[in-house]
């Protein structure tokens, strides 16, 4: 039998609709600027895209803001290859604007490192 805590070193993987604890601690973020006004709405995966026959991706989040522009928000701690090809792909087919998200260290500041995708 396995020790509990080896899924750690695979990494474990969540069912749809549960966040890990970067998204969830990114859905308090979203939260706040729902209260400042910088954010209509949010969905924590909230849509899937059809980028080809086969291939989908559900970004983490999709998000309005402000100005009623829809924007997908992609909250990572690692990229992996998959990920970033996905995004990449979504950008050039999809009329929405493509920001990832890491959360940056307490020494560096706090807050969110911000990447965009066209």
């Amino acid at each position: 039998m396995k020790p509990a805590w080896t899924h750690y070193l695979k990494g474990k993987r969540r069912k749809r609709g549960e966040m890990n604890a970067t998204e969830a601690k990114y859905a308090a973020h979203l939260e706040g600027q729902k209260l400042l006004g910088g954010v209509l709405w949010f969905a924590f995966e909230g849509v899937t895209l059809r980028l080809a026959k086969d291939m989908r991706y559900t970004p983490d989040f999709i998000v309005q803001v402000a100005d009623g522009m829809l924007e997908i928000h992609e909250v990572k701690g690692f990229w992996g290859e998959t990920g970033r090809l996905k995004i990449k792909m979504a950008a050039n087919l999809f009329p929405f604007r493509f920001r990832a998200f890491r959360a940056k260290a307490k020494k560096d500041g706090g807050g969110w490192a911000i990447e965009e995708f066209e």
